[in-house]
C-alpha cells in the first residue's frame, strides 16, 4: 500500500546526513508515465518556504514527472541561497533523469531559518535516483519523516487502477494544509482538469478539516501525480471519491501521530445553516484550549464548548443548543442533559457532536488534546 503500487512509479528515500539523528532525509519519487499530468495544492500562508515557491511555478504547467522532498530543514527564510539550494535540487534530478528542471516539484521541511547543507543534499539526491524501484514506496515514506513515530501511507484500488499515497505530518496540523508533505500517486488516465478539480475537492474534506493545534506552516504541499500506465479512465466521481478516501486515511493517521497527543478528537456540527457555519464553529472549538485541556483531563465539560460556539458569526439560538460526548448528551437545549458522569473519556477516540438547529448542513473537524508532552515536544524543535 505505497506510492509506487500504481504503475508507473518509482521511488527512493536514502540517507543524506541532513538530519543530526542519522535517519533516512531524501526521498525522489518518479513518474515513468506515459502521462504526466500533476495538480496541486499548497499552503496558503503569506510566508512560504522556497521549495512551496519554486513548485509553485512548476504547477502552472499542470504536469510535473518527479518530486524531490528532503527533511531536516524547511528551507524558509534562507534567502537567494536558500532558492538556488531549491533550484539546484531540480536541476540535478532532472539531469539524472533526462526532464526538465520545470517537471520537477521541490518539497522541505523540517526548521525553518536554516540553510540546508547543499553539499549533503545533492549526493543524497545522486543516491536516490541511482536506487529508484518500483517498490521504495515505504523507504520514501520514511525518509520524510520529521516528528513522526512512524511513516504513513494509504492505497485504494479502482477498476483496473490505483491510488496510492505517503504523507508526513505529526504537528502545526491546521487548515489550509498543514506542516504536512502529501504524494498522491495513480495509474488512471486522468485528464489535467479532472486532477485538479478532484484534489481540491477531496482536500477540501480532509486535510483541511485537520486542526489538531491551529497552526499554519509555511511548507504544506499536496501533491498528485498521474501515469496513466494503467489504461484506465475512470470518471470524474470515481476517482475523486477514491482519491478523496485516499486523503482521509492519511489525514487521519497524522491525526493519530500528532505530537504529544493522547486524545483524538472528531468534531461534529450538525443541523447547522450552512457548511460554512458548521466549518467555522468546529475550528472554534478545535482551537480552544480550554476545551483541548479539559480532553486531556477527561472532563467533558460542555460549557467550554458553547462558549466557543458563542464567538462565531453561525446561526443559531444560544438556549437551543445540544452537545454530545461520545453519544451522551449532556446539554439540551442550552441547559444541562445527562449526567456527566455517564461519559467514558479513558479511549484514545472522542467523539463531541454540536446541533445548531438551525438548517440541514454538517460537517467535521478533527483535532486532538493538549498535553504536557506536546509542550515539551515543541519546547525544543529537533529532527
Amino acid at each position: 500500500m505505497t506510492i509506487t503500487s500504481p504503475q508507473g512509479f518509482r521511488a527512493a528515500g536514502v540517507t543524506a546526513g541532513l538530519k543530526a539523528s542519522g535517519k533516512p532525509d531524501v526521498a525522489l519519487v518518479v513518474n515513468d508515465g506515459p502521462s504526466d499530468v500533476a495538480a496541486a495544492v499548497f499552503t496558503t500562508n503569506r510566508c512560504k518556504a522556497n521549495p512551496v515557491l519554486w513548485s509553485e511555478q512548476v504547477m502552472q504547467g499542470r504536469k510535473a514527472r518527479a518530486v524531490v522532498l528532503n527533511s531536516g530543514g524547511a528551507n524558509c527564510y534562507t534567502g537567494p541561497e536558500g532558492f538556488q539550494n531549491t533550484h539546484a535540487s531540480a536541476e540535478l534530478v532532472a539531469d539524472k533523469l533526462g526532464i526538465g528542471a520545470i517537471d520537477v516539484v521541490v518539497c522541505s521541511t523540517g526548521l525553518i531559518g536554516e540553510q540546508l547543507q547543499a553539499d549533503k543534499l545533492m549526493a543524497g539526491i545522486t543516491e536516490a535516483a541511482a536506487g529508484l524501484s518500483a517498490t521504495g514506496g515505504p523507504a520514501a515514506a520514511e525518509a520524510i519523516m520529521t516528528t513522526d513515530t512512524r511513516s504513513k501511507e494509504a492505497l485504494r484500488e479502482g477498476g483496473g487502477w490505483s491510488i496510492g499515497g505517503m504523507a508526513k505530518g505529526a504537528g502545526m496540523l491546521a487548515p489550509a494544509l498543514a506542516t504536512m508533505l502529501v504524494v498522491v500517486t495513480t495509474d488512471a488516465q486522468v485528464e489535467a482538469d479532472t486532477a485538479d478539480r478532484a484534489l481540491r475537492a477531496a482536500t477540501r474534506v480532509t486535510f483541511d478539516r485537520l486542526d489538531s493545534d491551529g497552526c499554519m506552516s509555511t511548507n504544506d504541499t499536496v501533491l498528485l501525480m498521474c501515469s496513466g500506465a494503467s489504461g484506465a479512465s475512470p470518471d470524474e466521481a470515481e476517482f475523486t471519491a477514491r482519491l478523496t478516501e485516499v486523503c482521509h486515511d492519511l489525514a487521519q493517521q497524522l491525526l493519530g501521530d500528532a505530537e504529544g497527543a493522547d486524545h483524538d478528537i472528531a468534531i461534529e456540527v450538525v443541523n447547522a445553516a450552512t457548511e460554512d457555519d458548521a466549518v467555522e464553529v468546529g475550528r472554534a472549538i478545535a482551537r480552544s484550549n480550554l476545551f483541548k485541556t479539559a480532553v486531556f483531563g477527561k472532563d467533558p465539560n460542555w460549557g467550554r464548548i458553547l462558549a466557543s460556539v458563542g464567538t462565531t458569526s453561525a446561526a443559531f439560538e444560544p438556549d437551543a443548543l445540544d452537545v454530545a460526548f461520545n453519544g451522551v448528551w449532556i446539554c439540551k437545549d442550552g441547559q444541562p442533559g445527562e449526567p456527566r458522569d455517564k461519559v467514558d473519556l479513558t479511549g484514545r477516540e472522542v467523539s463531541v457532536v454540536v446541533d445548531l438547529k438551525a438548517g440541514t448542513e454538517k460537517a467535521t473537524i478533527w483535532t486532538n488534546d493538549l498535553t504536557h508532552a506536546y509542550v515539551h515536544e515543541n519546547s525544543a524543535y529537533s529532527t
